[in-house]
This record gives C-alpha cells, sequence and structure tokens, in this order.
C-alpha cells in the first residue's frame, strides 16, 4: 500500500509542477499549453473538470511507472535518467492518445507553432518523469 500512497502523491505533486513549468513557459515566449483547457473542451465541460481530469491522468501516469514502466528501466542505475525515459514515455502515449481521440471527437487544437508546441509538451513531460521517479523511487 506504500508504493500505490507515493504514486499518487508523486502522480499529483509531478502533475502540478509541469503544469507550472507550462505556465512559466508561455510567459517566456513559447506557445500557450494547457492541457486542462484541451481536456475541457474535448469533453464540452467545465475548466475544473479539465483540471480535474488532468491531475488523475497524472496520478495514472505515475501508477504506471510505479508498477509497469519502472520494472522495464531496472538496467538503468541513475533515478534522474529513469525518469527522463519515463517522461518521453509519458509524451509518447499523451501524443498518440491525442491523435486517437482527435480521430474519434473535435479536439480543440492548441495555437501557435506545432515545432514549439512538441517541444514544450516534450521538455513538460521530461519534467513530469523526472518528478514521478524521484519521489516514487524504491
Amino acid at each position: 500500500m506504500k508504493n500505490f500512497t507515493k504514486s499518487i502523491i508523486a502522480g499529483i505533486v509531478a502533475t502540478l509542477i509541469m503544469s507550472i513549468f507550462m505556465m512559466i513557459a508561455a510567459m517566456i515566449g513559447m506557445p500557450k499549453m494547457s492541457p486542462p483547457e484541451m481536456l475541457s473542451g474535448m469533453m464540452g465541460a467545465s475548466i475544473v473538470v479539465g483540471w480535474i481530469l488532468h491531475f488523475v491522468i497524472g496520478i495514472i501516469f505515475a501508477l504506471m511507472y510505479v508498477y509497469i514502466i519502472s520494472s522495464w528501466l531496472i538496467k538503468i542505475g541513475n533515478i534522474v535518467l529513469k525518469g527522463v525515459v519515463f517522461g518521453i514515455i509519458a509524451f509518447v502515449i499523451a501524443q498518440v492518445s491525442m491523435a486517437l481521440m482527435g480521430m474519434v471527437m473535435d479536439v480543440p487544437q492548441p495555437d501557435g507553432n506545432i515545432i514549439l508546441l512538441a517541444i514544450g509538451s516534450l521538455v513538460g513531460h521530461i519534467v513530469f518523469g523526472i518528478i514521478v521517479a524521484l519521489i516514487a523511487k524504491k
């Protein structure tokens, strides 16, 4: 049960830090990235629902790291490097998920340079992965 609680805390903290990172990135010239707005827009729901879903997804990703992905990364000794690899995996899963959802429902497209958006999202997910790995380490 201790790993489960650590996973939930890791997901909440990492999602919070990733969200702050994305807000700061928009202030320094990167395109605005707001997963909660994107989620709420897809569902036609309020931004509060988008924020709740954003954190739920962060918790699910943290649980995936603790119970599945960390065992795949057993040969990587450095916890920060494990987090980087996990962040890249989370980024790929997020991009594939958004593409699949875009085929099924009306997904609002973010404004801005698509390359800068991808770089910002990748860096945000790497930050997320590092935080999860550091908090949830065994």
